[in-house]
């Protein structure tokens, strides 16, 4: 299928410009290392060591081995159905239940906004210490943060193409500081400074074995190894999805995940432990310790710009799966409206922004959204593996990519594990999610009343014949 006949098959009958198709392998990659990298390893790394010790790197390598998993299942779908609503697509048609599809969609959803919306405050955060401008207080932080994600609303406006190339130079940065910490760690081995051995000590509770701690340390590492799955909303834009998907998708995860073991590595060698959880810039207090000489305010703003990239590119993903769950018919057509000019979704993004600004102003910070962002993840990643062995029964007319029967099992098995109350997690985040799943309730039933006052009946995900048969 070409990309011209492909892009007729997504306008067909909408009346609406599709997607440009602008992303090639090597744009994919770096976006989905700039997705995974940023908020979550340059704030978590002194959490995960307050809750396991000097082994920080092993809840990363799990919670890289969990997401590894889950990602196989991501590929064969998103290969057999290269289209932008990503998890609550698959899910919509492996179930055909409305109801769970739009809890799907807006769990991903919200999972994009409350990270990007953490980011920018983290942004805001950095930026009027950078500059010195702390007497502005809470108020001037929340207002630079509402401020800079409207300024990310106008990037993605003008298009994928302009977000891409933006991210590009994110992306490169916020790498930049990463390789920082680990050419400093192993500076630090080579020459004698530092203790490795801190890399094989464990924190022992006061009861129970330490395996409970590493679970714990895990479900806050995960927060760093999600944003693979934010890749796949952008199918649509992407020239040969079936193709690139995953030999990409498995090289991001690799490469983020080496990268997450040897930044712990480093970072333990130089800081104890108890040190690093100290404060929320454990990355920045590694680099202080390990090179006093280091001008520090650059590494001030190399982490800025992280989070600068996790805000841009889950605003790019939100929206999108705001735009593809519109063109499924599960949230209203207006939200699936393409801006003739710019070929971008300026309704999803309007409808994204306004929500990220909400949360910038009246919710908690990276602990509290982070570990509300990872929960609802591993909720839905385990209803994306389930899905992927329902859909084995479907077949497509092109050739897709197929992963083993037995690793969407693990994936579902241990997510829902790993989203359990027996992890310690912190209940503030199940308090949170239920929150914004009532929310989602209430945007299911109005969304129900839309359709029917429209007339628009939702397709069966099942039964339709859209270039593939029931096998």
């Amino acid at each position: 299928m070409t990309d011209v006949t492909a892009d007729r098959e997504i306008a067909a009958g909408s009346g609406e410009p599709s997607l440009h198709r602008v992303m090639g392998a090597w744009l994919l990659l770096l976006f989905i290392v700039g997705d995974v990298l940023g908020t979550g390893i340059y704030a978590l790394t002194g959490q995960v060591a307050n809750q396991v010790g000097g082994a920080v790197w092993l809840p990363f390598l799990i919670a890289f081995a969990v997401a590894l998993v889950t990602a196989f299942s991501y590929l064969e779908l998103v290969t057999k159905y290269p289209r932008a609503a990503g998890a609550a697509l698959y899910t919509h048609r492996a179930f055909g239940v409305h109801f769970l599809t739009f809890l799907v969609a807006f769990a991903v959803m919200c999972s994009g906004i409350t990270s990007a919306s953490t980011a920018s405050r983290a942004f805001a955060a950095n930026m009027t210490a950078s500059f010195g401008l702390d007497g502005l207080g809470d108020a001037g932080v929340t207002i630079i943060a509402v401020l800079f994600m409207a300024l990310i609303a106008v990037v993605n406006f003008r298009g994928v193409s302009e977000s891409v190339k933006l991210n590009i130079v994110l992306t490169l940065v916020e790498l930049s500081g990463l390789l920082i910490v680990i050419f400093i760690g192993m500076w630090a081995i080579g020459s004698g400074q530092g203790d490795v051995s801190r890399a094989m000590t464990f924190k022992m509770p006061a009861e129970g074995s330490v395996l409970w701690p590493i679970i714990a340390a895990t479900t806050l590492a995960f927060f760093a190894m999600v944003g693979f799955e934010d890749s796949v909303n952008m199918a649509e834009e992407c020239k040969d999805p079936t193709r690139h998907f995953p030999k990409v998708l498995i090289a991001g995860l690799v490469i983020t995940g080496v990268i997450y073991v040897l930044v712990s590595i480093s970072a333990v060698t130089l800081l104890p432990p108890d040190k690093l959880g100290e404060g929320e810039t454990p990355l920045l207090n590694v680099v202080a310790a390990g090179a006093p000489g280091f001008p520090l305010w650059i590494f001030g703003f190399i982490t800025m710009f992280a989070v600068a990239n996790s805000a841009l590119i889950n605003m790019l993903m939100a929206s999108r799966l705001v735009y593809g769950m519109s063109r499924e018919h599960v949230l209203p057509p207006v939200l699936g409206r393409v801006h003739v000019a710019r070929r971008s979704p300026y309704i999803a993004i309007a409808f994204t922004t306004l929500l990220a600004f909400g949360l910038i102003t009246f919710v908690g910070g990276v602990p509290q959204l982070g570990g509300t962002t990872a929960l609802l993840l591993l909720c839905v990643f385990t209803v994306v593996n389930i899905a992927a062995l329902v859909l084995r029964r479907e077949s497509v007319e092109h050739r897709h990519f197929r992963t083993p029967r037995i690793l969407p099992v693990i994936g579902a098995l241990t997510c829902a594990f790993l989203a359990g109350p027996w992890t310690g997690r912190d209940p503030a985040q199940y308090a949170i999610a239920g929150v914004l799943l009532a929310l989602g309730v209430g945007l299911w039933l109005l969304t129900v009343l839309v359709n029917r006052v429209s007339g628009v009946k939702p397709p069966d995900p099942v039964r339709k014949a859209e270039g593939h048969s029931v096998g």
